[in-house]
């Protein structure tokens, strides 16, 4: 047995000590039995430890989608479920996929399985495929014998994670397409359309007798057939340029992401669907016994928002000082108070994995509610934003023609 050193948070209280074990994972499974939130656990007497960097073998690339890694772990889950060995578990699936590059990568499990490595080494090496959650939870997995249990939970946060993208997809989808038509037909008519209209005016005389509006459309379409060209490269440097300067420039970027969560409509969804997948990823990775700082520290990737991923950052140096969950999460603003409120509540039952687990489901409905809510007002929206935009110039251009009695005079 072997002297493990914890510090941890009990029923909203900090709390340090020693618990023997085997192994880290039977001391972290002995101290969620004792309801403890941990923050560390080391060997004792060995603090001034350093920890040796990881080798990684030759990674295949990122060539693999998101629904290929989902199938994947659902066959191999169902394949633990019924009972196969690992190795058999993993012939079967390199018979069964498709995509040559998920192929390479099972076929290097395989391998690296074969040569004594642990499971979750072996996903591990393939860090562009497989995430830090997925290589927790199977580690989790192989430490309490229940690999298939934690497999189905890896389908279960990448099934969750397909759903968000795909509603905010959807959720775009519509008013992309309505936005993009009114930019090809407005574009379309001030090319053609509207210079007929000036020779038209031009011969009856009517040139310097025009509405204002009208002048306007006319002087539109003359700029955008002598130097839309030169505009159209004009935009396509600054946006290019712009997403430059997001990656070189911290507090630009911090900015605009700070923008992107204040944006009317927008900005509520996708911090409903930030919070929804940090507490997923929170609640898996305390149920599978991984201590609350690295449970931190893995949340992060889930977003790249900075402002989110800064705020992850306050709360993990909070909990050095014995800070509650409770109060770290409510410091920021980023996080609701209902947040803070549920946290509190699985901290002090001592039962946090359950309490993220429901924090998840609640911000994943109020997601779905509010694309829902948005789904429905931008129909209306995007139709008399169309109908605006071609009708207004459709009138501006005719209005001569019905006043022609009035501008001849």
């Amino acid at each position: 047995m072997i002297n493990f050193e914890y510090k941890g948070i009990s029923a909203g209280k900090y709390v340090e000590g020693e618990i023997e074990a085997i192994n880290n994972s039977e001391a972290a499974y002995k101290l969620k039995e004792q309801k403890v939130i941990i923050t560390k656990l080391i060997k004792a007497k060995k603090k001034k430890e350093v920890k040796k960097k990881q080798k990684t073998s030759f990674s295949f690339g990122s060539g693999v989608k998101t629904k290929e890694i989902l199938i994947f772990a659902k066959q191999f889950s169902t394949m633990q479920r019924a009972g196969l060995p690992i190795l058999t578990s993993l012939n079967l699936l390199i018979e069964q996929t498709q995509g040559p590059n998920l192929k390479k990568i099972i076929i290097q499990i395989k391998k690296d399985l074969e040569a004594g490595n642990a499971l979750s080494a072996c996903f591990q090496k393939h860090p562009k495929i497989f995430d830090t959650v997925t290589v927790n939870l199977i580690k989790a997995g192989e430490a309490s014998g229940k690999l298939d249990t934690f497999l189905e939970r890896i389908v279960d946060s990448l099934e969750k994670r397909e759903k968000i993208k795909a509603q905010i997809k959807s959720a775009l989808f519509y008013p992309a397409v309505l936005l993009s038509v009114a930019v090809l037909v407005t574009t379309f008519m001030l090319i053609k359309v509207v210079p007929t209209f000036v020779d038209m005016y031009t011969n009856m005389g009517l040139a310097d007798k025009l509405p204002g509006a009208t002048k306007v459309i006319l002087s539109a379409s003359n700029f955008i057939r002598a130097k839309g060209f030169l505009l159209l490269i004009f935009l396509i440097v600054a946006v290019s340029g712009f997403k430059y300067a997001l990656t070189k420039n911290y507090t630009l970027r911090k900015s605009f992401d700070k923008f992107i969560l204040k944006m009317p409509v927008f900005g509520n969804l996708i911090q409903k669907s930030i919070l929804a997948r940090v507490s997923l990823v929170l609640g898996n990775l305390n149920q599978a016994g991984v201590d609350i700082l690295e449970s931190l520290d893995i949340a992060k990737s889930v977003t790249t928002n900075i402002v989110v991923v800064e705020s992850i950052e306050n709360i993990k140096k909070g909990v050095f000082s014995g800070e509650t969950l409770t109060d770290l999460f409510s410091k920021e603003k980023i996080f609701p108070p209902t947040f803070s409120q549920l946290i509190s509540v699985g901290e002090q039952t001592g039962s946090l994995d359950t309490m993220f687990a429901s924090v998840a489901k609640y911000y994943e409905e109020e997601f779905d509610t509010a694309v829902g809510n948005l789904a429905a007002l931008i129909e209306p929206i995007m139709i008399v934003f169309m109908g605006v935009t071609i009708g207004g110039l459709m009138v501006a251009m005719y209005a001569p023609i019905m006043s022609v009695g009035e501008l001849i005079q």
